[in-house]
């Protein structure tokens, strides 16, 4: 059964109706990216017209007399990356802490935009799942506007939190991997599961899902987060995503509902 839901789910995704809504997230998300690259290197570019003033002082003593040499060197725009790159440390750090730092954050920033853009299609995709396959299943849903805002609101907080209260797992080698990724990956599953259980399933319907099926429920989301951090999957598998997870919990509310009658 979950061999034929991934197969479906590609067969849905393939289709020229999901590939539409596909190209919508994926324009959304490089815009909203773009924007926001731009503009934080237009503030770099803004630091870097700065004046930057370096001062030593050194004093010698030579036959009992004091000698002071002082030298003043006064930086400014890109005099101040010729002074730091002129020295090879300085220089490997530099393109160390820029490549590193920035690509940690265009990475998590664009799974995190993308999945706020996500918000906006399901509704669509999933409205098109049940037309195709569970016209006898009717999406009741159980959310609100400002249920949404709050639980996006107190994920968000949570997972700057992780960030923080992890940073000293940061320094160990392989378990910063894991620091790293698990504050992204619980807003990842927890707003996953609610956009997509909140459209479909009751209050009652979804509680039972998350306790019957929650860890094959968080394999899922885990492997699909793992795809995402293959740089641009995000752009191009976002509904995808919506789609499996979907066809996941229209099959579950069909079998309570079922069980019911």
């Amino acid at each position: 059964m979950k061999n034929n839901l991934f197969e479906l789910s590609v067969r849905d995704f393939l289709s020229p109706k999901m590939l539409k809504y596909a190209i919508l997230p994926f324009i959304i998300t490089l815009v909203v990216m773009y924007i926001i690259f731009f503009g934080v290197a237009g503030v770099g570019l803004d630091q870097l017209h700065t004046t930057f003033d370096v001062q030593t002082t050194q004093t010698t003593i030579n036959n009992g007399v004091a000698h002071t040499n002082n030298f003043t060197a006064h930086l400014q725009n890109s005099s101040i990356i010729k002074f730091l790159m002129q020295y090879a440390l300085t220089s490997w750090l530099a393109a160390f802490l820029v490549y590193a730092i920035g690509g940690f954050f265009v990475l998590y920033l664009s799974i995190f935009v993308a999945i706020l853009v996500l918000g906006f299609m399901t509704p669509f995709v999933l409205k098109e799942l049940q037309h195709r396959h569970y016209r006898d299943v009717e999406m009741i849903g159980y959310s609100n506007l400002f249920e949404g805002i709050f639980l996006i609101i107190k994920w968000s907080v949570v997972m700057m939190l992780l960030f923080i209260v992890f940073i000293p797992l940061y320094f160990f080698p392989l378990i910063n991997i894991i620091a790293l990724n698990f504050p992204l990956y619980y807003f990842f599953h927890k707003m996953m599961m609610y956009d997509i259980s909140s459209h479909i399933a009751t209050r009652e319907e979804e509680r039972q899902i998350r306790y019957f099926k929650k860890n094959s429920l968080r394999a899922k989301t885990l492997i699909l987060y793992i795809i995402s951090l293959v740089p641009f999957a995000i752009f191009f598998g976002a509904i995808f995503y919506v789609i499996y997870l979907g066809n996941t919990y229209f099959v579950e509310v069909k079998k309570i509902r079922n069980k019911e009658i």
